[in-house]
């Protein structure tokens, strides 16, 4: 009996110890997907390169502004959809493939189109370091530190960046390695964007000519009736 009893008391050490282990794993692989750009809560994959002017299917309900603080612990809001176009760029200090993209900050942004604004966003202060943000930040880059703003834009790991036009829509999202494949990028959701414009003019145009008004027509020159008095 007595020997039983030993027995069991040896495999419960033994699976005291085993789960000790595994937590201790755990607690690595969190620590190290953190250190990759992959705030806890983000789906544990890294990110598939995708084209800037794809959604795919992870629909996000829609752009919001970017709250957080700046790496010298200032307080920051940037607002979105101000009738200017911002390219978010969710970057990572622990990121192998983040160097360049941090060094080629200014001429990141010299390479966008006009009227485009470049925000970095990294994870907050208790998940990346602000000393090392503000070392690898270019003088005069727009940083902020945003935990909360990765998991608004369902961000799913670093480097990715968003498109959020002037009006607050999502223009477009993927993964780059340098500025110049996310500066074509843009220029594919912005050649996908004058294409959507152009479908709904002919539509309209031919909606129009169903109804028997064609170009020139007086009718679509009247003025608003409901505006006489």
């Amino acid at each position: 009996m007595a020997v039983l009893v030993v027995i069991e008391g040896v495999a419960i050490v033994l699976l005291a110890v085993l789960v000790a282990g595994l937590l201790r794993s755990h607690a690595r692989v969190l620590s190290a997907l953190s250190q990759q750009g992959m705030p806890a809560g983000a789906e544990a994959r890294a990110p598939q390169p995708l084209p800037i002017s794809k959604r795919g299917e992870r629909p996000v309900p829609g752009a919001t502004d970017i709250v957080g603080v700046t790496p010298n612990d200032e307080t920051v809001s940037i607002s979105v959809g101000t009738g200017v176009d911002t390219l978010l760029a969710f970057l990572s200090g622990g990121c192998s493939v983040c160097g360049d993209l941090w060094a080629g900050t200014p001429s990141g942004e010299s390479a966008l189109p006009d009227h485009t604004r470049l925000v970095v966003v990294t994870a907050s202060p208790d998940r990346e370091s602000p000393s090392r943000v503000r070392r690898l930040a270019a003088p005069g880059a727009t940083v902020v530190m945003s935990t909360d703003a990765w998991e608004d834009y369902r961000v799913p790991g670093a480097p990715y960046f968003v498109l959020v036009d002037g009006t607050g829509r999502i223009a477009g999202e993927g993964s780059a390695q340098s500025w110049r494949q996310v500066a074509s990028l843009m220029g594919t959701a912005s050649g996908d964007a004058e294409a959507a414009r152009g479908s709904r003019e002919e539509r309209v145009d031919d909606e129009l000519a169903a109804a028997g008004i064609l170009p020139g027509d007086p009718r679509l020159y009247q003025p608003n009736l409901a505006t006489k008095r």
